[in-house]
C-alpha cells in the first residue's frame, strides 16, 4: 500500500502540471495508481466489490447453521467449535476444503448473532445487588470470599461487604448493612433470580419469594425486580461493580484478621470512591449520591432480623442438626424440641422462651461445634468419660487447672476428679480471669478443694478478703507446731554452742 507521502507528492506533481504519464515513469508507479491518487487525497484502503466465495462450502452451509442451531440449547463448553466443524464435515459429509474457510464462516456466523445494546439512563433512588467472589486470607487461612454488591446507578455510589458464603442471611444481611451505610431505603432493588431470593418462576412470569426474603421486603416495604434468567446484562451496573471490587479492592490478595476487620476496610473504600468524579461526569459520585437519597425513604424505627429460622429436636448426644453440621447445647435440654436462629456469623439456639446456647456458625460440612460448658454436668455423673470426652477435646485451659486437677487426683483419687470437674463449673457462672485467679491463690495457700476455690472466686468477685477455714478439709496435710518454752533458748549459750 502506497504512503500518504507519495499521495502528496503526486498530486502536487500533477497539480504543478505534469501529465500522469509522465508521474508514472516518475515515481516508478502504474497509471492505474496515479488516477486513484488524484481521486482520493489519502490511500481509500482496499474495498471489496462481490462477495467471497466459497465454491466448496456453499453446498454445506445449511448443515453448519444446523449444527450451530442445535448449540444454543447445550453448554457454553459443550458447543462445536470451528475446528470440530471442520473435522465433522470431513469425516461425516465429504468436505474436501480447507480449515480456514470453515473458520471465517463460523466467525462471520458469530458476528452477525451478538446482542446489541440500548444505553440506558437510570433515575434517582433505584439499586442493583449482586454476589461476586473472590480469594482472601482471613485470619491465615486462604479461602473464597462472596462479597455482596449493592449499586445506585443514578450516582454510581456503592457499598460491598464480604462473606463466606452468598446464603440467604448473607443476601439479607448485606442490605441491612447497605440500607444503614446510606441511612435510606431505595425505591426499587434489581435482582438475578438466585435461588436465595426467588424460590420459583411461574409460568406466567411472576417470581414466588423465598420466605425469608419475602420477610425482608415487607419489613423495608421494598419494591423487587428481576432481570430475565440468565441475563447478567438486565443489571450491567452491579454486574460492572462486581468486577470493579474485584480489581481494586481484591488485588492484591487481601489479608485481615478477621472478617469484621476485612468489612470495616471495605467500607472505608466505599467512602473513599464517593470523591470521584467519573468518566463522561463532571461531579463527584458524593454529589450525585444526594440527588439519590433525596427520593429513598427513610429507615424503619428497627433494622430485619437477618437469620434463618428453623427447628430440631436435641440428640441424646446434646447435639443440634443445622444446614448439615451439628451445636451442642446444655445436656438438660436433652430429646426436647428446641428452635434455630442462623444468623451469617453465629448459630442460636432457645427452647419455649429461652435463649440456651450460642455458637460461632460454621460453613463446613458435617462439622460438630461443641461448647464444653454444656457437658459438665454429664460428666460429673459419668466422672470416667473425663478423659474421653470429645467436647473437652482442644479445650485450652489455664495451666494452673492441670495442676490443681493433678494435686486433686493425687490426694482424693476418684473424688479429686470430680470436684474438678465441679471447679470447672464455676466456668457457667464466673468469667474464667476470676476462676483462674482463684485457683492460683487456691494453689498458694495449699487448699485443694472445690469449697475452697468457690469461696475464692466469691471473695475476688465481690472484692473483699477470702477467710478460710482449714478445719474442714480433713484430708489436707497437717504440721504439729508445738509450744516453745524460754528455757530452750539456753542452749544456745551452753559450752557446747560456743
Amino acid at each position: 500500500m502506497f504512503t500518504v507521502d507519495l499521495y502528496r507528492k503526486v498530486r502536487l506533481a500533477c497539480a504543478e502540471g505534469m501529465s500522469q504519464r509522465e508521474a508514472a515513469r516518475h515515481f516508478g508507479i502504474s497509471r492505474d495508481s496515479v488516477q486513484k491518487m488524484l481521486a482520493y487525497s489519502v490511500p481509500p484502503g482496499y474495498r471489496r466489490k462481490a462477495p467471497i466465495k466459497r465454491p466448496k462450502l456453499d453446498g454445506f452451509t445449511e448443515i453448519i447453521n444446523a449444527w450451530l442451531e442445535e448449540d444454543r440449547g447445550v453448554p457454553r463448553k459443550q458447543r462445536h467449535t470451528a475446528k470440530r466443524v471442520f473435522e465433522r464435515l470431513r469425516d461425516e459429509h465429504g468436505f474436501t476444503g480447507g480449515y480456514t474457510i470453515v473458520k471465517d464462516y463460523i466467525r462471520e456466523d458469530d458476528r452477525r448473532g451478538r446482542e446489541m445494546f440500548v444505553p440506558l439512563a437510570h433515575a434517582p433512588g433505584h439499586a442493583q445487588a449482586d454476589f461476586g467472589e473472590a480469594m482472601v486470607i482471613i485470619d491465615g487461612v486462604e479461602q473464597k470470599a462472596h462479597f455482596f454488591a449493592f449499586d445506585l446507578p443514578h450516582s454510581d455510589a456503592c457499598y460491598i461487604r464480604a462473606y463466606p458464603a452468598a446464603t440467604s442471611e448473607a443476601w439479607v444481611d448485606g442490605h441491612v448493612h447497605a440500607f444503614g451505610f446510606f441511612g435510606r431505603v431505595p425505591v426499587s432493588v434489581l435482582y438475578d433470580n438466585d435461588r436465595c431470593l426467588v424460590a420459583q418462576i411461574l409460568p406466567d412470569g411472576t417470581r414466588k419469594r423465598a420466605r425469608l426474603f419475602s420477610g425482608f421486603l415487607s419489613h423495608y416495604l421494598l419494591r423487587d425486580r428481576y432481570g430475565r434468567p440468565g441475563k447478567g446484562n438486565d443489571k450491567g451496573s452491579v454486574e460492572g461493580l462486581v468486577g470493579y471490587a474485584r480489581r481494586n479492592f481484591m488485588v492484591p490478595v487481601p489479608r485481615f484478621p478477621s472478617w469484621e476487620a476485612f468489612n470495616a476496610w471495605l467500607e472505608e473504600q466505599c467512602r473513599k470512591r464517593q470523591g470521584d468524579v467519573l468518566r463522561g461526569h463532571t461531579e463527584t459520585i458524593g454529589t450525585r449520591l444526594d440527588r439519590d437519597l433525596e427520593v429513598m425513604s427513610a429507615l424503619p424505627p428497627a433494622p430485619f432480623d437477618a437469620c434463618d429460622q428453623a427447628s430440631g429436636r436435641v440428640t441424646s448426644q446434646a447435639l443440634v442438626r443445622y444446614k448439615t453440621n451439628d451445636y451442642s447445647v446444655p445436656v438438660a435440654y436433652g430429646h426436647r424440641d428446641v428452635w434455630l436462629r442462623g444468623y451469617v456469623d453465629e448459630v442460636a439456639i432457645g427452647c419455649g422462651g429461652d435463649l440456651i446456647a450460642r455458637h460461632p456458625r460454621s460453613y463446613e460440612r458435617e462439622d460438630v461445634v461443641f461448647d464444653p460448658l454444656h457437658y459438665l454436668p454429664l460428666i460429673e455423673k459419668k466422672i470416667n468419660a473425663l478423659d474421653q470426652a470429645a467436647p473437652l477435646t482442644g479445650w485450652e485451659l489455664p495451666p494452673e487447672f492441670a495442676t490443681l486437677r493433678r494435686l486433686m487426683e493425687a490426694r482424693m483419687l476418684k473424688a479429686g476428679r470430680r470436684e474438678f470437674v465441679q471447679v470447672l463449673r464455676l466456668l457457667e457462672a464466673f468469667e474464667l480471669d476470676d476462676v483462674q485467679a482463684a485457683v492460683k491463690t487456691a494453689l498458694r495457700m495449699g487448699a485443694i478443694g472445690f469449697d475452697a476455690v468457690k469461696h475464692l472466686v466469691l471473695c475476688q468477685v465481690e472484692k473483699r478478703p477470702p477467710k478460710l477455714d482449714l478445719d474442714v478439709y480433713p484430708y489436707l496435710p497437717r504440721a504439729e507446731v508445738g509450744k516453745t518454752s524460754a528455757a530452750s533458748y539456753m542452749c544456745l549459750i551452753s559450752e557446747e554452742a560456743r
